[in-house]
């Protein structure tokens, strides 16, 4: 059976919240076996075995983009951005502060990554191009949630300032790394906005960047992967608990900054933070892997 990706995120049953990382691989799995879409076929390249990411490769997350283009301009035409917002005030409230910080985080996501990426060779630059394009594309429908709810964005947010000073003082694939960390925390957040927002504006939303940041998941995997593949068991392990660390940090900035709106889609903070954690776990433990 081919699953419907928009399904998938609506449906608990397909798409568990805390197994983002895990449908991805498994839709990539089933277009590498040719039972799946060919909508992901270019993303079958996350289960191929170790490699030094070849130009063709790249190709194919460059192909991804483009068709994924198109995907999501069809969910936004789908959406009443004209109608006014009818939401109890502290629904509203909630999800404004919620939306105002995501707008800022996701609105630097990816240039920086794009301007030290500039020595790479022409298809992985077009690639982490198109996935900078893509954060962009986020940060552009946070911004229109919060004028559909009467609300402005804000310039900056002390969160935000501390973990784009730490990612931006380090190289490409450090860089990386905590970018993979930081979206692999966020996405219970994304898929719950999906299955459970306040209105289907909102929803809208959540669904849109939830199916994006499946994809962008494994891409950054199929970057990582390779340059741990010949590392020591112990140095992994050592990676591994990095990582780890940061995701608890993360993942506890994010359930204390948007408990309010986790509360509204009927989540609760630790059971976010949980989720969170989890999908870490599983994006780390790909990006390790040595099978």
């Amino acid at each position: 059976m081919v699953v419907n990706p928009i399904a998938a995120v609506m449906n608990p049953q397909i798409f568990p919240l805390t197994g983002a990382v895990s449908q991805a691989r498994t839709a990539f799995a089933d277009s590498a076996s040719g039972r799946g879409s060919a909508d992901c076929e270019a993303c079958a390249m996350t289960l191929r075995p170790p490699t030094d990411m070849p130009d063709q490769v790249f190709d194919g997350w460059v192909g991804h983009f483009a068709a994924n283009r198109a995907r999501g301009e069809a969910i936004e035409a789908g959406v009443d951005w004209d109608t006014a917002a009818d939401l109890p005030e502290n629904v509203r409230t909630a999800v404004i502060r919620s939306f105002q910080r995501f707008e800022l985080g996701e609105g630097g996501e990816g240039l920086h990554l794009l301007r030290t990426a500039r020595g790479q060779s022409a298809a992985p630059r077009e690639a982490l191009r198109m996935l900078a394009a893509e954060e962009q594309r986020h940060s552009t429908l946070f911004k229109r949630g919060l004028q559909y709810l009467g609300a402005d964005t804000v310039t900056t947010h002390r969160s935000d300032e501390v973990f784009t000073r730490l990612r931006r003082s380090l190289g490409l694939r450090t860089e990386l790394a905590l970018f993979l960390a930081a979206e692999a925390v966020a996405m219970p957040y994304f898929v719950v906005l999906a299955r459970s927002g306040p209105d289907e504006v909102m929803s809208a939303i959540g669904t849109r960047i939830a199916l994006d940041e499946e994809h962008h998941l494994a891409f950054q995997i199929d970057q990582l992967r390779p340059g741990f593949v010949r590392m020591p068991t112990p140095v992994r392990g050592v990676v591994f608990l990095a990582w780890w660390c940061v995701a608890v940090g993360a993942a506890t900035v994010v359930a204390i900054d948007h408990r309010a709106a986790l509360r509204v889609c009927g989540l609760p903070v630790r059971s976010f933070w949980g989720a969170a954690l989890r999908s870490l776990r599983r994006a780390a433990g790909a990006t390790l892997s040595r099978e």
